[in-house]
Formats: C-alpha cells, structure tokens, sequence
C-alpha cells in the first residue's frame, strides 16, 4: 500500500521557500543525488554526513517547500524530485541552482 505525504500544490509553490530549502549545503546535496537518480530513492539511500533524525529534518523541509515528493511504500519513505513542478513554477530555477552546485562539488564527492 502505497500513500502520498501532504505537500503543496504546484500553485502553492513559494520561491522564497524552495530557495531556502536549497540554500543549506545537506538539503542541496540530497536533491542533486535525487536530480541524478532519475526516479524515487529510500531515505536510507543517499549517502549524507548527518544523522538519520536530522536527515528526516531536511527531507521534510524539501517536501513542505515543494522540492521533493514523498511517499510511504510500506516501511520505506520514497523521496522523489519535483522537477516537472518546479520547472513550470519557476523556469529554470532547479537546472541553474544545480549547475552551479556541480560546479562547486561534484555530486558523490565527501565535503
């Protein structure tokens, strides 16, 4: 059984709230791993230097301000980029942030 986690619309999509859930560097590194995997990770799966309560802060964070979608597969919470949503939003937006972050540490890269 599969259930979506409560995040906003599309239309209620705010910038000043996805750029402040992409201006701290562990959020930013978990949608570039999001960005590179093409699909829906685990939380489990992303390879980040925090705990895993601080890592459930910051994923929270992403999905009340859009970034990401969340869903509950059984015991495992699925996290997948809004880029389809962000991209109509705020055009261009996610590409430039992430460009620029591949340009400052290469995703895979301990900081």
């Amino acid at each position: 059984m599969s259930s979506m986690i409560d995040q906003p619309t599309r239309d209620e999509l705010q910038l000043s709230a996805v750029l402040h859930a992409l201006s701290d560097p562990v959020r930013l590194r978990m949608v570039r791993y999001l960005a590179g995997a093409g699909g829906e990770l685990s939380c489990g799966s992303l390879d980040v230097p925090v705990t895993k309560s601080t890592c459930t802060h910051h994923f929270k964070v992403l999905r009340e301000a859009g970034v990401i979608a969340q869903r509950q597969e059984g015991r495992a919470r699925l996290n997948a980029l809004r880029e389809d949503d962000l991209e109509a939003r705020f055009p261009g937006l996610l590409r430039t942030i992430l460009s620029a972050a591949d340009e400052l540490q290469p995703a895979g890269v301990s900081e």
